[in-house]
């Protein structure tokens, strides 16, 4: 049977030349990066120069780069230490955000006694900065948190305006960028943003290995308390070979970046051909010309009884579709971020997230087409 993974939201297979760099550290560079001999030092030079490397495709400096091991890791440190060490006495962030930062939120909310708002949003799912400018003259000590690219929709954020808002009023501005990271370019000298969150896997990286941006001179302390690893804030012996890979990972990906989004762009337009002649009424849920070109979101024309088993059918002809984030694959309950724009019984009708690499093709597109007919 012919299999088509279209699920590259939830994670992304690895490139061969990461695999190549993380068998190659495996192998050759197991010392101790916190080691004083050669083979500690070589491990080291390995995550210092994935450092620099990582710094200087997103246009930082290398101290602002602090290895983790996944986004949401990167997100609850600053979630948390923004209260703990910044002063901060309220969060704004939004009903659709990722679930690490959305349950953070509400935690420290409920630890700290903080003051939590959430931003609207227009009909189309993004957010309305104009609400957020009313919620940010309230005269509060914040931080703004709200995701670049969502992860269900696409829905995209402009970094840039809101970065400006909140530098206006005197905010922190938090980003989760894990979908964003690798697929599109950011200068984090221009940009106004004191932290952004990323995940090695959402670009063809190893898991288990992320990185936070945190702008020079912003007073965090440590997340995990032990010896002086990622310069004391997050102690703990480093996963060279996940870092040097994600490393590799992130430097192919912007090295082909205009390529590959040219690529996946004509396969999104080659999908919605397919989905305007089969499936005739069918509606991108948070449609508005800023979706993100890898991702599209869809309700089907199709009955509500489908709803509950359409991935199980999917699945058992080789498709790999998402209905909303992986991380809530397990959950009955509706997506979080489609409760928030569609109306509740159109919540209830079947909808797909699909969501593309440079792996893919038109005949994956097809397969996927053709298992849907059959439901």
């Amino acid at each position: 049977m012919k299999k088509a993974y279209l699920d590259n939201a939830s994670t992304t297979a690895l490139r061969y030349e990461v695999i190549q760099e993380v068998t190659h550290i495996l192998t050759e560079n197991y010392g101790n990066p916190s080691s004083t001999h050669a083979i500690g030092r070589s491990a080291k030079v390995i995550v210092e120069t994935s450092r620099k490397t990582i710094a200087g495709l997103i246009n930082a400096e290398a101290r602002e780069i602090i290895f983790t091991s996944c986004g949401t890791e990167a997100n609850n440190w600053i979630v948390f230490s923004a209260v703990k060490d910044l002063g901060v006495k309220r969060i704004i962030s939004s009903k659709i955000e990722h679930h690490s930062v959305l349950n953070a939120v509400e935690e420290a909310g409920k630890q700290y006694g903080i003051k939590i708002d959430y931003v609207n949003l227009l009909q189309d799912g993004s957010v309305d900065l104009t609400h957020l400018v009313q919620l940010l003259s309230e005269d509060l000590p914040t931080l703004v948190s709200l995701i670049h690219v969502n992860n269900e929709t696409g829905t995209v954020l402009d970094l840039e305006r809101t970065g400006r808002i909140c530098r206006q009023y005197g905010a922190y501005f938090h980003s989760d960028t894990v979908q964003s990271m690798g697929k599109t370019a950011l200068n984090l000298r221009e940009l106004p943003v004191d932290f952004l969150v990323a995940s090695a896997h959402k670009f063809h990286g190893p898991k288990g290995v992320g990185f936070a941006f945190v702008r020079k001179n912003t007073p965090l302390k440590p997340m995990i308390y032990g010896g002086e690893q990622e310069k004391g804030f997050r102690a703990g012996t480093e996963a060279v070979h996940q870092i040097g890979g994600m490393a590799k990972a992130l430097e192919l990906s912007y090295a082909n970046l205009e390529n590959d989004k040219a690529y996946i762009s004509d396969l999104k337009s080659y999908l919605i051909t397919q989905l305007d002649k089969c499936f005739p009424g069918y509606k991108i849920n948070g449609q508005n010309e800023n979706l993100f070109y890898n991702i599209i979101n869809v309700m089907l024309p199709l009955s509500n009884d489908k709803t509950s088993m359409i991935l199980f059918h999917l699945d058992m002809q080789g498709i790999a579709v998402s209905r909303g984030s992986a991380c809530q694959s397990g959950s009955v309950k509706p997506s979080h971020v489609l409760k928030e724009i569609l109306s509740d019984e159109d919540v209830k009708k079947p909808s797909l997230r699909i969501s593309f690499s440079h792996f893919n093709t038109t005949e994956d597109i097809d397969l996927l087409i053709a298992a849907l007919k059959t439901l």
